[in-house]
């Protein structure tokens, strides 16, 4: 595996950003940025042997700084919505940050997407660490996390991460790539997704859980055998209008473990190309890029976490960390054709 380190550019307050390209031997490789611990690119070959880059992002660091759909980024503290941005935690309540809303969003105002990380070089990887500390966000806890990217000469890449509190206090982490498996930015509709699931939380207009689920069976959802993004993408349909297309948890699992299951399985049927998730997170998050602007249909989210609002919903997995404990989980990608 081959690493190169560029210097990208500097925040507005002079910290450096670094770009890291992992390259292996066949000549695939991702690009990686400590800004927000972000996933840049992943050039991967087509079905020809042809490289193009399966990920949605920007040519310069600028790019990202100005960013507001989180490209690529490490999402923390809480990926996803926590109803009235706040929570209770052994009877004490705590006011995060409103940023959708009266709701809070992929970590607020504060979110771990905008900060630049300390980085090391690993082996085959680069593992970033961040350092949140009490109160950051309205979240209470000194939180320690570390994310690791490992790529392998088989064109893998697993996001390991790791997060440890001095309070007790949610953590739930993710990774917000856009793909799009054509490399030219085709429109995602034709891609053929499957998803193992067989139910999804049911949501408000607001995009938040109502602690009930829903069977996909015989709906727009159901994804349990691969078909078009882009076959009820359009349906008549209250939850798609409502999320402006899919921006659903799927439940992969009723209780955390360390047992990696497969959480999507993507392909595009003019490039070839294939991509497989597996996740030990207890769901997967699907959204079809209904707010980005100009075109809302060219990329697509597979977000593997614990679920939304877990904070406010007892009978969901919970993600809350206590001292002592370490918050430790793991996604694997795997690009093929």
């Amino acid at each position: 595996m081959n690493t190169t380190i560029t210097h990208w550019g500097y925040t507005p307050t002079g910290e450096t950003i670094c770009l890291f390209r992992l390259t292996n031997a066949s000549g695939a490789f991702v690009e990686l940025t400590n800004l927000g611990a972000t996933w840049v690119s992943a050039s991967m070959p087509d079905r020809d042997g042809i490289p193009g880059n399966v990920l949605l992002g920007y040519d310069n660091a600028e790019g990202y700084l100005k960013d507001s759909y989180y490209m690529g980024a490490t999402i923390g503290r809480f990926a996803n919505r926590i109803h009235g941005a706040s929570f209770s935690i052994e009877g004490t309540t705590y006011l995060l940050e409103k940023n959708d809303g009266e709701n809070t969003n992929h970590g607020g105002k504060s979110g771990f997407h905008k900060k630049v990380w300390q980085w090391k070089q690993i082996d085959s990887g680069i593992r970033f660490v961040l350092h949140s500390l009490d109160m950051e966000g309205g979240y209470p806890g000194n939180v320690r996390v570390e994310v690791e990217y490992q790529f392998t000469e088989d064109n893998k890449l697993t996001i390991s991460y790791r997060g440890i509190t001095d309070r007790p206090t949610y953590l739930n982490l993710t990774n917000h790539a856009y793909f799009n498996l054509s490399g030219d930015k085709r429109k995602i509709t034709a891609h053929q997704l499957m998803i193992p699931a067989t139910r999804i939380l049911e949501t408000t207009p607001q995009f938040i859980p109502t602690g009930q689920t829903r069977e996909v069976k015989d709906s727009p959802f159901d994804f349990t055998t691969s078909r078009s993004i882009g076959a009820h993408l359009y349906d008549d349909n209250q939850q798609l209008h409502w999320n402006k297309g899919y921006n659903h948890c799927y439940i992969l699992k009723e209780q955390p473990s360390e047992t990696l299951l497969t959480a999507a399985v993507l392909s595009d049927p003019f490039s070839g190309r294939k991509l497989t998730v597996e996740t030990d997170l207890p769901g997967v998050l699907l959204y079809t890029a209904g707010y980005l602007a100009p075109t809302p249909d060219i990329g697509v989210c597979l977000e593997t976490q614990y679920f939304p609002d877990t904070p406010s919903h007892r009978h969901f997995p919970s993600c809350l960390l206590m001292p002592g404990e370490e918050y430790r989980h793991r996604s694997i990608y795997t690009f093929g054709r």
